[in-house]
Parts: structure tokens; sequence; C-alpha cells
């Protein structure tokens, strides 16, 4: 990423945003400095695992417990000791992922202050750390003599991934390793405990396993990918795991104990385990199942793994879980994980609208997954479910001030029924200015500081463009430069102009929203048939410095989805580029679902709002009818505004619809929104 300026009008003031409103905002959320939103207890967790750390050494201090019950994920002040860990399980990755946006982001501007306040709470965390090298502040408060004792739902792995993954991201920035080493001791540990401890158990939401992989990238320390692959090849063994540290009570736990557990059969057999992905062998698994990030993320790991060890059982298993994703999962947002209820995937096509949970870390999670496919297989189909999510789903997370956002991302809201029905309680029409459960925000900073990391690759000899950003590339001595010249909300115009110092290839990636384009190379018109096209990818041998432009066709059209999608019979949605596009009430009035695309929509574009022609149901109440009674038709007696009528068609008034970026929505007041239209 270093070696890319991303100089887009764009994502450079998104990536400005998240510098000087995010990351600012979100280190006081972290430290419970924001009035009216909901406390984090990250750093006071921190904070107090430093002090209970330092009074572990002083001569004569018993050590005080305090309980951690199974199945409880959240400490509260009511609930906990005034001295205890607070928040949720999993409350210490918080502090690590804004580390690792704080990373990137003095990656692309260097920012003394900024470092100085990241040095500061990383002496927090390091004084947190246990002698052994572990660490997690639920444990290193309220017992630490329980660590690893419940892998399925106290995170201590995943909290130990965005550790690994933030301190990475700061280490390459900085060239600082205090809080490296606390995660390569961290990470010693979990080794000892697991692989030579002969425990064959797994992390109960994933992330550590690609964690470990770019662990190993960064120190070349092998163990560190044999941890990682470790927990992937034990995952969905039987007896499975998850049941046999729960047949040790808790007061007997040790690792004899765990290694020689006789597990029976139950009957429940495997349905209850594909939420964390446990219910088979990965290399067996072929549908995404269970909760979306869990999922994403766990299916990135094995990609890395795939990857660095050439394991083409593993890389086999994932094209599987991607195609799943990609034609039978997918919102057109590049959301996943439709059901709130575990925050999981559901069936094939079951893709509701106004009840989409569409976690804003899973779409975060399927860009890794897809990127970590681009890398073994350059096809452009994990590009544009990549740009998909990006720049839509994600982008729709936060607020366009940058302090406040969603963790569920509907594509149809009406503020009443959210507001009339507590089934509907977890849809926000507004954002939030915070979560106890604030995965998400900085979830969204890290991926939108870190965007030069997935805006091209490269192997010896070829370049790939997967995202058309415009940006300055390094791609040193072996080849030269590269500059991108693109503004995808302007028009479909990509310039490439390539310094060259050695030859290779470039490939440029031929999206699904431009698959009709022309080519210009230095000057001269270049037909489709000259081309050299692989999977997508249009590739040019470089041996020169070299203009290449292409032109794509952007412009408005009208998306329909599979019929097998129940929710979306008759509808169909508006996208220009890999914008998708929405309706609101504010533009359009209430009652969305009323408005039609006429026959003759006639789309045009100007200043990223998309109009159309459009209908709406006529409607009749009371007021409109002589006497209260519809006369239209001889007086039949039938009120026009009763809930149940004999049926008559629908006659409609012509209005002028106007679609804005979903990414937008929400920004101007609560009101209602939708990305299907009737057609």
């Amino acid at each position: 990423m270093s070696k890319v300026k991303i100089t887009d009008e764009f994502w450079k003031a998104e990536q400005e945003l998240v510098r000087t409103e995010v990351i600012p905002y979100q280190w006081d959320a972290l430290n419970d400095n924001v009035k009216d939103a909901a406390p984090s207890y990250c750093m006071r967790n921190f904070r107090i695992a430093g002090e209970v750390n330092k009074k572990r050494k002083e001569a004569g201090y018993k050590e005080i417990k305090y309980p951690i019950p199974r199945d409880k994920w959240e400490f509260l002040p009511g609930n906990s000791e005034n001295d205890t860990f607070h928040g949720f399980v999993f409350q210490d990755t918080d502090v690590y992922k804004w580390l690792e946006a704080v990373g990137y982001s003095l990656m692309n501007h260097p920012d003394p202050e900024l470092e100085a306040t990241a040095d500061r709470a990383i002496d927090i965390i390091e004084a947190a750390q246990l002698d052994n090298g572990y660490l997690d502040t639920l444990y290193a408060i309220n017992d630490k003599d329980l660590i690893f004792t419940d892998l399925r739902d106290k995170h201590e792995l995943y909290c130990f991934g965005h550790l690994c993954e933030g301190a990475i991201a700061y280490y390459r920035a900085t060239g600082k390793r205090k809080i490296l080493d606390v995660t390569i001791r961290f990470a010693d540990f979990i080794y000892s405990w697991f692989v030579e401890g002969g425990i064959k158990g797994y992390p109960g939401h994933e992330i550590a396993e690609m964690a470990l992989a770019k662990l190993y990238k960064e120190t070349g320390n092998k163990k560190y990918l044999e941890l990682a692959r470790y927990f992937v090849d034990h995952r969905g063994e039987q007896p499975y795991y998850f049941d046999v540290e729960r047949a040790v009570p808790l007061g007997e736990r040790n690792k004899e104990q765990l290694g020689e557990v006789v597990f029976y059969d139950r009957e429940e057999k495997t349905l209850r385990y594909h939420y964390n992905q446990a219910h088979l062998p990965v290399r067996k698994q072929k549908e995404a199942v269970g909760h979306a990030v869990r999922g994403v993320y766990l299916y990135s790991g094995m990609a890395d793994i795939a990857a660095m060890s050439g394991d083409e059982s593993l890389k086999k298993a994932c094209e599987e879980l991607f195609d799943n994703i990609a034609d039978k999962k997918l919102y057109i947002t590049g959301g996943i994980g439709s059901s709130q209820a575990g925050e999981a995937f559901t069936a094939a096509y079951d893709l509701p609208n106004d009840m989409a949970y569409n976690e804003s870390c899973a779409a975060i999670g399927l860009i890794f997954f897809a990127y970590r496919m681009l890398n073994m297989d350059a096809n452009v189909k994990y590009a544009d479910v990549m740009e998909r999510a990006l720049y839509n789903c994600v982008l729709a997370g936060m607020a366009k001030d940058g302090k406040s956002f969603f963790y569920v991302n509907p594509l149809e809201v009406n503020p009443k029924r959210i507001h009339g029905d507590e089934r509907m309680g977890f849809v926000k029409p507004v954002r939030q200015k915070w979560f106890g459960c604030a995965c998400c925000p900085p979830n969204i900073a890290r991926l939108i500081s870190s965007l030069g990391d997935y805006i091209i690759s490269e192997d010896k000899d070829t370049v790939y463009t997967h995202l058309l950003i415009a940006s300055d590339i390094d791609l040193g001595d072996e080849k030269g430069s590269l500059h991108i010249n693109a503004e995808l909300t302007r028009d479909g115009r990509v310039e490439f102009d390539v310094k060259h110092r050695k030859d290779f290839k470039l490939a440029v990636r031929i999206p699904y929203w431009g698959r009709s384009f022309k080519v210009i190379r230095n000057g001269n018109p270049v037909e489709k048939n000259e081309l050299d096209i692989k999977a997508g990818y249009m590739y040019f041998d470089i041996s020169s410095d070299e203009k290449i432009v292409i032109d794509y066709e952007i412009k408005p059209v009208i998306v329909g989805c599979s019929p097998l999608v129940q929710e979306n019979t008759g509808k169909a949605a508006v996208m220009r580029g890999p914008f998708v596009y929405c309706l609101e009430e504010v533009d359009n009035g209430e009652n969305l679902h009323l408005l039609k695309l006429s026959d003759n929509p006639e789309l045009t574009y100007e200043n990223g709002v998309i109009t159309a022609n459009g209908m709406r149901v006529n409607t009749q109440t009371d007021s409109d009818m002589e006497g209260g009674r519809d006369t239209e038709n001889g007086g039949d007696g039938l009120y026009r505004d009763n809930l149940y009528n004999e049926y008559k068609p629908e006659t409609y008034k012509p209005v002028k619809l106007t679609f804005v970026p979903y990414y937008s929505w929400a920004n101007r007041g609560e009101n209602e929104m939708t990305v299907y239209v009737r057609v």
C-alpha cells in the first residue's frame, strides 16, 4: 500500500474524512467521551487490566476472581462488579481496529499528533498483557485461570486476530515494534497452547486464520502459518470441539482433560454448528452458512493458506463457497447475511429488502475474501463482487460527516413500520452515533484507509488493476510506474499512463457495468478482436512508455434480478457504473411502494442524481368522494379507501422519480427509502 497514492477525488475525500473526523471521533468513543452515545468500555477495560497486572507483581497480592458465565456475551454495570470487565466479550477488538485504521492513515498522511495518541494507546495495551504473553482483558481482569475454556463464545482468538491486523498495519506505517512484539508474544503463547499442547480447538469467531497468515508474511516465521492451518484443518472434525470443551466442568479444566474427554453423539447432529461454520470439515463445505461475518473471515483465511501453501483442495472449497455467495446469496448492494437471527446466511435466493440484515462488517469481510481469491486467480467475478460491496454496502455504513454509522443495511425502510413493530427494531432509519457492539465503525475506517491495497496486485510478470480508482503507483525498478486517471462519479473514461523500466504485462479489468467500451492505445483505436482478453481482464504487453485510454460506457441502467428472488417479483433497481441508486421520501413523497417506473422511463443523470419518468398509483380518500362514497361507477357504495374492495385495475398519475446513490441515503433526516421499484 505504501506504493499506492490515491488521487481520486471521491475516494481521497473519503480517506480524508476518516483521517480528520472518523479516527478522532472513534478515539473519543473508545474512551466513552461521546455524549449520548452507547459507552464502549474498551479503553477502560485495558486500563483496569493494566492495574491488575501491576498488582500481581506486588508481594503478597491475592488474586481476586470474578465469574465468567458461559453463554454470557455482555457484561454491564448492572450485572457486573464495578472494577470488573464491562462490555461485550470482544470489546478489545475495537481499539485494535482503530489502531489498524490509524496505521493505514499514517501511511497515507503522516500525522505526529495522531501517532503520539496511538503510542499512548499501545502503552496501555502492553500493560494489560500477562507475563506468559496472553492478552484479553475479560480474562486478565476477571479470572486468568479460565483462559481458552470457552472458544465457541468468548472470542479470545478473534480479539487476537484483530490485534495482529492492527499491529502489522501500525508497524508498517511507523517502524515501531512495540505492538508487533506484543502480538508475537501472544501468538507464541497460542501456538504453545494448541499446537504444542495438542488441543484440537479453533476459534468460535474466525479471523485469527487470516491474521496469522499475515503475521507469517510479515515475520517469515512458518509456525504462524502452521497455526493458521491447524485451526482450519481441525474445524468441523468430530468429536466437535465445542462439545468437548463444554463436557468438562470449568473448575476442573486443564489441557490434559480436554485431550481425554469422551464425546457422545447428540441428536442435534450438525445443525447448531452451522452458526460457526463448524458443521463440516472446511474442504467439504460447499454452501455459505451461519454467521456471515464469521463465514467470510474464515473463507479469507482459507484462501490465504491455500495461496501460501499451494493447497488445491482448500482453493477448490473457496471457489465453491464464493460462487455460492455470489450466485445465490448476494444483494445488489454487495450486502450478505440476510437474516437478523444469527446475523446469518439463509436459503438460496432468500433476499428480503426491509428485513435485510447485511451487516457492514460482512460486506467488508466479503471484500477481504474476494481480494484473496483475485490474488490466486485474476477472474473478473471476484473484482466485480469486491467493487459492488465497496461502493454500496460499505460506504452506506458511514454518514457523510463520519460521525454516525449503520450496523444493518436494508434495501427498503419505512420508519412507521420500524417504530410500530418491535420485530423491526434491528433496522435503524438513521445512523447511530455508536454501538455497544461497535465492530462496524472501526472496520469501515480501517478498510477505507487501506483502500490502496485493493486497487492493484502484481506477480512477477503482470500488474493487475482491479479497482478503477485514480492513483499514482510506484511499480519499482522491476517495472516502472503507473498513473491511473479516473472519476467514476463523472464518467467512464479511465486513463493508464505507464512509465516503463522493464517489460511487463498490464491487465485491466472489464467491469460488469462496462462491458461496452472503446480502447485507444497511444492515440490509436484498438478493435476488440485485437485485444487479449482472459477471464474479464484485458492484457497489454508493456515494452515502452504507454498511454492506454479505455472509455467504458457508463450510463443509468435498469437492473433486474433472478425471478427466484420472491421479494423482487415485478421490480427492478437503478444503477450507474458501480453505484446502486435508491428512492427517498424526501425527494419522492411518502408511500414509495406506490411508485412505478413508466414504460418509457428516459433515465437521465446530472450531478450525482438520476431522474426518470414514473407513475404513482392513484389513491382516493373520503374527502375525494361525493358523500364519502365512490360514485365513479354508478354509486356502487364501495369506499375506495376501505382495507378490502372488489379488485379494479390500478390507475396512475405521471410523476418524476428522483434516485440518489444508495450509499448517501439517510443523510437528510428520517424518511422512507427503497432500492427496488415496480416496473
